[in-house]
């Protein structure tokens, strides 16, 4: 519990944050309805990237230099494997449960012949991963995704999967660890890792991006549209912002 205490003002602070954000006006030629919020998180897409570019990337690139390919390989497998766990209990808050059984025995699999998760066993086996968060699951029972919304240090979000982001981290198993050492170290380790796996991704968005904020965006909602709806998204575009479209023009 006393992790959730503590995090409670980091959300305070990031919806006090999206209040102030949504205040500002941009020209409405310029608007777009699915990010009502856009001179806040142009703000915090340039914080962002400034810190990506000042620490985060380059310890990411020290890491991958650093730790052989095979070890480099073996703890994305790890962390992928605890995914599984988070997985499978939102695939059965989805009534999925052929899904979620699925992820069950990858868990069982790779925590057992393959040395904690260390070797994708299940992968080569044939049992298919899904990797569904609680963001999906809330989509899933209709919450809609709300303003797009870029997270401090995270990153590209909306209303919607920022609270499944918190529902994420609660059934987490490194949640429950009561070393708060053990659990940050996990959690930093896990970020550097998933960086290091973007070093490629982000140097050929630089050359093809003529707008990376734009791209950004876009390509991130149309994948968690995607996702929410199992790859078939309904033919509908609307964006469901929770509210009528014309309180933003207000």
């Amino acid at each position: 519990m006393h992790r959730v205490r503590l995090l409670r003002p980091l959300f305070l602070a990031l919806l006090a944050a999206s209040l102030v954000g949504g205040c500002s006006s941009i020209p409405k030629e310029q608007r777009d309805p699915r990010d009502p919020w856009q001179p806040y998180n142009r703000a915090m897409f340039k914080f962002n990237t400034d810190f990506d570019n000042a620490f985060f990337k380059p310890v990411a690139q020290g890491y991958q230099a650093i730790i052989p390919e095979p070890v480099n390989h073996g703890i994305t497998n790890f962390f992928n494997n605890i995914a599984d766990v988070t997985s499978a209990v939102n695939n059965a808050l989805q009534f999925k449960l052929s899904r979620a059984g699925s992820d069950v025995g990858r868990v069982v699999v790779n925590t057992t012949v393959g040395l904690v998760g260390f070797i994708d066993v299940a992968t080569n086996v044939g049992i298919p991963s899904y990797k569904e968060d609680f963001g999906q699951t809330l989509g899933y029972w209709g919450i809609g995704d709300g303003p797009y919304f870029v997270m401090p240090i995270l990153g590209p979000s909306s209303v919607r999967d920022t609270v499944g982001f918190a529902g994420d981290v609660v059934i987490d198993p490194f949640f429950s660890l009561e070393a708060d050492e053990i659990y940050w170290g996990f959690v930093v380790v896990r970020a550097i890792d998933v960086r290091a796996g973007l070093l490629a991704a982000g140097d050929l968005m630089d050359e093809a991006a003529l707008d990376r904020y734009v791209f950004v965006r876009d390509a991130y909602l149309q994948r968690r549209r995607n996702l929410v709806h199992d790859g078939n998204p309904p033919e509908d575009q609307d964006y469901d912002l929770f509210w009528d479209e014309d309180l933003i023009d207000e």
